[in-house]
C-alpha cells in the first residue's frame, strides 16, 4: 500500500500555525473605534425621533402612490423637450468647464501642498493644505449663493463654484497621489542635477498623471450632480427649470426633468468608466 500523502509538506510540519485573531480584542485600537462607531449610530436612531410607523402607514403609502400617479404622462411637447435639451447642455457645459477649471487649479495647488522628495523642505505644503480644506469645507450651494452676488443668475455662477468646491477636492487627492509615487526616477534625474521643474514633469507627472484623470473624471461625474442642484439657487441648467415646475407642482413637466436628468448622468457615468478603464490599461 502507497503511504497517504501528507496534507502539508514536512518542511512545514514543525512550524507553529497562528490562529486568526478573535473578532474584538481589548488591545485593538481598530475594534474599539468600530465599537465606538456601532454606539453613536445606535445614539444617532434614538436621538433623532424618527417616526418609522407614519413612514410606512397606509395613509403615507397612498398619499405616496397619488403623488407619484401626477408624474403620468410626462410632458413630451416639442416645445418643452426642447427647452429640458437646452437645460441639459447648459448643466453638462457647466459641469465640464468647472471640473476642467478644478483640475487645472487643483493642480497648481497640489504641487506646494506635497512633499515631492524626502530633501523638499514643503515651507508651503502646510498653509496650502488649510486653503485646500477651506475650498472644499464650503458647499456647492453655499458657494453659488455667494458668487451669485458677483455674478449673477445663470451658469456662471454655478460654474465658479463647481470650480471653487472641487478644486479643494481635487487639489487634495493629487497632493496625495504626488506624495506616494516611488521616488526612485526622480531621485536619479535629481542625482544628474535636473533642475525641480524638470524633474516633475519627466518622473513624478508621467507617474501620477492616470491617476489624476481618474480622479478627475470620477468628480465630473459628481459635478454632473451638483450642477442639477445648483439650479435650485438661481445658477441656471436643470435645476433651474426643475425649481420651477415643482414650485408650481408641474408635476408632468417635473417627470420629464427628472428623465433627462437620469439619462444625462448615466451617460456621463458610462463614458467616464470607459475612458478610466481605457486610462489604467
Amino acid at each position: 500500500m502507497k503511504p497517504l500523502q501528507q496534507p502539508f509538506p514536512r518542511q512545514a510540519a514543525n512550524l507553529p500555525y497562528k490562529l486568526p485573531p478573535p473578532l474584538f480584542d481589548a488591545r485593538c485600537r481598530a475594534c474599539w473605534f468600530t465599537a465606538a462607531l456601532g454606539v453613536l449610530v445606535v445614539a444617532s436612531f434614538a436621538t433623532l425621533g424618527l417616526d418609522w410607523q407614519a413612514f410606512v402607514s397606509m395613509d403615507a403609502l397612498r398619499s405616496m402612490g397619488r403623488f407619484v400617479a401626477e408624474f403620468f404622462p410626462p410632458d413630451l411637447s416639442p416645445a418643452f423637450v426642447r427647452k429640458v435639451a437646452w437645460a441639459s447642455w447648459e448643466t453638462l457645459a457647466m459641469s465640464a468647464l468647472g471640473t476642467a477649471m478644478a483640475a487645472v487649479l487643483g493642480l497648481a495647488l497640489a504641487v506646494p501642498a506635497s512633499r515631492l522628495s524626502p530633501q523638499d523642505p514643503a515651507w508651503l505644503r502646510r498653509p496650502t493644505r488649510w486653503l485646500l480644506n477651506a475650498l472644499r469645507a464650503i458647499p456647492e450651494l453655499v458657494w453659488a449663493a455667494l458668487l451669485l452676488i458677483s455674478a449673477g443668475l445663470g451658469p456662471m455662477a454655478g460654474t465658479l463654484a463647481l470650480a471653487l468646491h472641487t478644486s479643494g477636492v481635487l487639489g487634495r487627492l493629487f497632493a496625495e497621489a504626488m506624495e506616494n509615487v516611488p521616488t526612485g526616477p526622480a531621485a536619479a534625474l535629481r542625482a544628474q542635477g535636473v533642475g525641480p521643474l524638470r524633474v516633475f514633469a519627466y518622473a513624478t507627472l508621467p507617474q501620477v498623471l492616470p491617476q489624476l484623470m481618474s480622479y478627475a473624471l470620477y468628480r465630473w461625474e459628481n459635478n454632473i450632480r451638483a450642477a442639477a442642484v445648483l439650479g435650485v439657487v438661481g445658477a441656471g441648467g436643470l435645476g433651474q427649470l426643475l425649481s420651477f415646475h415643482m414650485g408650481l407642482f408641474h408635476m408632468n413637466k417635473t417627470a420629464t426633468l427628472l428623465a433627462a436628468m437620469l439619462l444625462m448622468v448615466a451617460c456621463v457615468d458610462a463614458l467616464s468608466f470607459a475612458a478610466r478603464r481605457w486610462m489604467t490599461r
